[in-house]
């Protein structure tokens, strides 16, 4: 089974930058889709950015034009760079993985996800934005 550590999460003031990145333990995963989730105290977990097989990436509409999802060559370790960082970006960031276009094509429409039925999941990192 796919492994995935994410990393790079942190404190950021408002308006500010940072660069997440999702390490996959097997070369396999450069046939799934990716996707960023993040879920803030409170509220349900929600997609912010996908990458299909074929690179197509999409993006939730709070976060077009700040954040970037991005794959190294290899396509075994997923980013995502946010700028411009909001106090509401404040959230557990997780990265996942599917066969199916699941996590594309649910992003892309902006409907929730089974995170439990995706095959691969990480286990979070923070992002904290202040003022």
């Amino acid at each position: 089974q796919v492994q995935l550590t994410e990393s790079g999460g942190g404190s950021v003031q408002a308006g500010g930058s940072l660069r997440l990145s999702c390490s996959a333990s097997e070369h396999s995963i450069s046939t799934y889709s990716m996707g960023w989730f993040r879920q803030a105290p409170g509220k349900e977990r929600e997609g912010v950015a996908g990458i299909d097989n074929d690179g197509s990436t999409t993006y939730a509409d709070s976060v077009k034009g700040r954040f970037t999802i991005s794959q190294d060559n290899t396509k075994t370790t997923l980013y995502l760079q946010m700028n411009s960082l909001k106090l509401e970006d404040t959230a557990m960031y997780y990265c996942a993985a599917d066969r199916s276009r699941a996590i594309y094509t649910g992003i892309m429409m902006g409907v929730p996800l089974p995170w439990d039925r995706l095959e691969a999941r990480g286990q979070g990192t923070l992002v904290t934005v202040s003022s």
